[in-house]
């Protein structure tokens, strides 16, 4: 238990200080636990939704927060969180499932990392929508179904777009952790209730307050103090960390 929350503290920290919440690499601290599968993404999503609510306050405060680019991206996830916090699936695709796609991800940011990362213009409404409501759709959809926010596969879009800096694309990627986390929690916990199985969730509350702690010193740390290319280099080096994790699981299921 002690070395669980010691790791859930430092995850918080770590990925708070890019914008993100966690998600995925609770959920694979808990399956390597041993936790029921059952809860995990009721767990990682209520984890996400307490980093990432530092991670908005802090980069509101910095003014790191576009709404003209996050806004877009919201509108389709939230019900498509939902819809897919109440999809069942087996361990095996949830696992390979989340970890193919942070593989895929995480491999294209770090390429990425050799590119200019020099703003582009801000494009016109119609076009911020005609991408971001597909977009935010399917990463909604596919953030409820495996328990986490979705932040790590929208800050990544977002970096590869250019619409404003690393920090920005954090700040975005907080806000979207956050709404997408509420809706999924929803979704997980009807499925949980139709089951009987909510009070299998009381044992793991104590989790909650440590990465409260961990979250609110790596949201700190990420909007006023953290260089726009360490962000971007963190970003691609967490993504293909936590996907090997996940994939190198499956193999041996």
């Amino acid at each position: 238990m002690t070395i669980l929350t010691a790791l859930f503290f430092v995850t918080a920290f770590i990925y708070a200080l890019i914008g993100f919440g966690g998600g995925s690499t609770y959920n694979s601290l808990l399956v390597l636990a041993d936790v029921d599968f059952r809860i995990l993404p009721t767990i990682t999503l209520a984890c996400n939704l307490i980093v990432v609510s530092g991670g908005v306050w802090h980069h509101s405060r910095a003014g790191n927060l576009s709404r003209r680019i996050v806004v877009p991206f919201i509108v389709a996830s939230i019900p498509m969180a939902w819809i897919g916090g109440m999809i069942s699936l087996s361990e095996q695709t949830f696992v390979w499932l989340l970890g193919s796609t942070l593989l895929l991800t995480g491999a294209r940011m770090l390429f990425s990392l050799s590119q200019p990362v020099s703003e582009q213009p801000m494009p016109r409404k119609w076009i911020r929508w005609a991408i971001g409501l597909p977009v935010g759709a399917s990463l909604g959809l596919l953030a409820g179904m495996v328990g986490i926010g979705g932040g790590v596969f929208l800050a990544p879009i977002l970096q590869t777009l250019r619409w404003g800096s690393a920090r920005n694309a954090a700040a975005a990627a907080s806000l979207f952790i956050l709404v997408n986390s509420a809706a999924g929690i929803l979704g997980q916990t009807v499925k949980l209730a139709a089951a009987q199985q909510l009070d299998m969730l009381s044992g793991y509350l104590w989790l909650f307050p440590a990465v409260l702690i961990g979250g609110q010193i790596g949201s700190h740390l990420s909007a006023y103090h953290l260089p726009e290319i360490l962000i971007r280099r963190l970003t691609a080096v967490l993504l293909i960390y936590v996907a090997a994790r996940l994939l190198f699981r499956g193999l041996v299921m």
